[in-house]
């Protein structure tokens, strides 16, 4: 995890070992691409391109990092 991921989403202990589970920025992206999934239909192979599916990654971070931000204010 990065410094500025927020930390955690889920940590847990596993046995012993602390397991600090996905940052919160992956928790984040993963839901923000859930949402733009299911408001465009994803499961139409228009939007199988490389291209595409790379540019819906970087904007998914690029939400998670603007929620992170809107958490410090």
């Amino acid at each position: 995890m990065n410094k500025n991921d927020e930390g955690p989403a889920f940590p847990c202990v596993i046995g012993i070992s602390p397991h600090p589970g996905m940052s919160l920025r992956d928790w984040f992206a993963g839901q923000a691409l859930a949402g733009w999934g299911e408001a465009h239909h994803m499961e139409t192979t228009a939007y199988h391109d490389d291209g595409y599916v790379q540019d819906m990654a970087r904007v998914a971070y690029e939400i998670a990092d603007a929620m992170l931000k809107a958490r410090e204010q």
